[in-house]
């Protein structure tokens, strides 16, 4: 592996790598809190809307106090909309609310609040799609960044991740990103890339500083 890559990898870690989770505020671990707050942000993050829009949206969630399945229940309707329009999530905001409510009344009837159950039950890739509001780009947002905690995943660079490391002049393939990096700096990458695939002016930030 080159030194030229390897440097663009740093340089994407000090620039770009702070994960998705822990931009939300999520001390992403592998408990069944944690899990689940990362599922809401995958599901939030995975409309077409802003990912700093779909953040702040997390965030006032779960200061809210929506950080559990059990309270995202319980929570009527209109305060989970209100929690969504106060972090500017407004062009979804009524459907989101919904299937929020009713994906989190499946984890809790499923896997009685806890998705490590999911993940020993069988495959996680196929069953976060039964979750109401988690599709393919869902499913891919969850496991880029619970690729640290689940190694089974790793490394999971998906299409988004691979469109990042082209625009700055990596190798597109998932074996040769995850050998510039610790095994545990593999969330980060992954989320460094995607930033750079959705932001040319950070792909350039990169590249000239590498």
């Amino acid at each position: 592996m080159s030194d030229k890559n390897r440097s663009v990898a740093r340089t994407l870690l000090d620039r770009q790598g702070t994960t998705f989770a822990a931009e939300a505020g999520i001390r992403l671990r592998d408990a069944p809190g944690p899990l689940y707050q990362l599922l809401v942000l995958a599901h939030l993050l995975s409309a077409r809307i802003r990912s700093d829009t779909a953040v702040a949206a997390a965030r006032a969630l779960f200061d809210a106090g929506m950080r559990d399945p059990r309270r995202m229940a319980e929570a009527d309707w209109q305060r989970r909309v209100d929690a969504l329009g106060e972090g500017g999530y407004r062009r979804y905001d009524e459907r989101t609310a919904t299937q929020l409510g009713e994906a989190a009344e499946l984890v809790n009837r499923e896997y009685g609040g806890d998705l490590r159950r999911m993940r020993k039950a069988g495959d996680p890739k196929q069953l976060l799609r039964e979750i109401n509001g988690i599709g393919p780009a869902g499913v891919n947002i969850f496991l880029r960044e619970a690729q640290g905690l689940w190694p089974e995943f790793a490394p999971y660079f998906d299409r988004k991740v691979l469109e990042g490391a082209e625009r700055v002049g990596l190798p597109k393939s998932a074996r040769s990103l995850a050998g510039l990096v610790a095994e545990d700096e593999l969330p980060r990458l992954a989320a460094a890339l995607v930033r750079v695939a959705l932001h040319a002016d950070a792909a350039r930030e990169v590249r000239a500083a590498a």
